[in-house]
């Protein structure tokens, strides 16, 4: 029994934001040469005002699910393809920081009505920039504890720029909006051995000590916001900037490392490492220390900005659409944020 990526999508925000052109617009002291050289980003995409986390999930994952109907020769109308592989989901799994609603409904359970995966179970994970990671772990979960649910659907999804403090020039230019997802099928292709296919092994961590580097603490059962009450700035994400730096290169370091021994085998063995794409420098840092060459790295940092639990997805479309993943490929999907929350998959294409 193997859980295999049988299809992704992405959804990206029309309006797209240069460094230069957000300097201006938010009044920040900050230039393009600046954030460039700091972070790696050139542009971030921007959803706008009425879009919530929902509508780009839903976007992704009818993407994702159109990809499958088609492998399936699915009716030649693709609004009805998409609409039957949605009756076939079993659970969806969506990992965001940034929900439609603070306390309830879960976003997932939104995305469920919206697609007509009426048979679905709908949960949201909380972990950060790591949430797509876990997410993949734990739809493969429920698959395997049940042999009546076949296909999973995980999302990532942010509107990351509707929790940025404008004011605060080490954060405010490192986020972006966006939506990944990927249809997770239970197949009867071995998980180990001659032939294995799907995730082979996942590593979850956390490091709840640092919870305080990485915190939007306005707002929630710890602060919450009271009746009457005037604030300066809506409820932001804040950073430790250095603290994170510091726990992100070690965090891809020590995993990457670690689920190579595991499975007994070399970087030269993988065709691709798709990190959360946090900082350029983070990952620079993290290939130094682990020798293994940058171009092993994908990075498409420079055009979406940080889009959290939506980073790893995005840049899985965009690897699978532009056909650089081949059937068999070993890849290492790495995550690491707030929570603090870091892990990874090793899944053969």
């Amino acid at each position: 029994m193997a859980f295999e990526i049988t299809g992704t999508g992405r959804a990206i925000p029309s309006r797209r934001v240069t460094n230069d052109e957000l300097a201006k617009e938010k009044e920040i002291d900050t230039s393009d040469e600046w954030i460039r050289s700091h972070t790696g980003i050139g542009a971030r995409h921007m959803a706008e005002e009425q879009v919530a986390a929902s509508d780009l999930a839903l976007e992704a994952a009818r993407k994702a699910l159109a990809m499958i109907a088609a492998a399936d020769a699915a009716p030649a109308d693709a609004e009805k393809a998409v609409a039957e592989a949605a009756l076939s989901v079993d659970a969806i799994v969506l990992a965001t920081a940034t929900p439609d609603f603070l306390v309830v409904p879960s976003t997932a359970c939104i995305v469920q009505d919206k697609l007509g995966a009426k048979r679905a179970c709908a949960i949201d994970v909380s972990a950060g920039c790591t949430g797509f990671v876990y997410g993949l772990e734990i739809a493969a979960g429920l698959l395997a504890v049940s042999d009546s649910r076949k296909r999973a659907l995980v999302i990532g999804s942010e509107v990351l720029t509707k929790f940025t403090d404008w004011s605060d020039r080490g954060t405010c230019v490192l986020f972006g909006d966006g939506a990944g997802a990927v249809v997770l099928e239970k197949t009867s292709l071995p998980q180990q051995g001659t032939g294995k296919r799907g995730i082979l092994r996942t590593i979850l961590k956390a490091d709840g000590s640092g919870a305080e580097h990485l915190v939007c603490s306005h707002g929630g059962s710890r602060n919450p916001l009271k009746a009457g009450e005037t604030i300066a700035i809506p409820p932001h994400i804040g950073m430790n900037g250095q603290a994170v730096y510091n726990f992100a290169v070690k965090a891809i370091t020590e995993t990457v490392a670690e689920i190579l021994s595991q499975e007994g085998i070399t970087a030269n063995d993988v065709a691709w490492i798709v990190p959360h794409q946090a900082n350029a420098r983070i990952i620079q840092a993290a290939a130094r220390r682990l020798k293994i060459p940058e171009e092993k790295f994908y990075l498409n940092i420079e055009e979406y900005a940080n889009t959290s639990a939506a980073s790893i997805p995005i840049a899985l479309d965009e690897l699978n659409r532009a056909g650089k993943l081949a059937r068999g490929d070993l890849i290492i999907l790495m995550g690491f944020g707030g929570g603090l929350t870091y892990g990874a998959n090793l899944i053969v294409w």
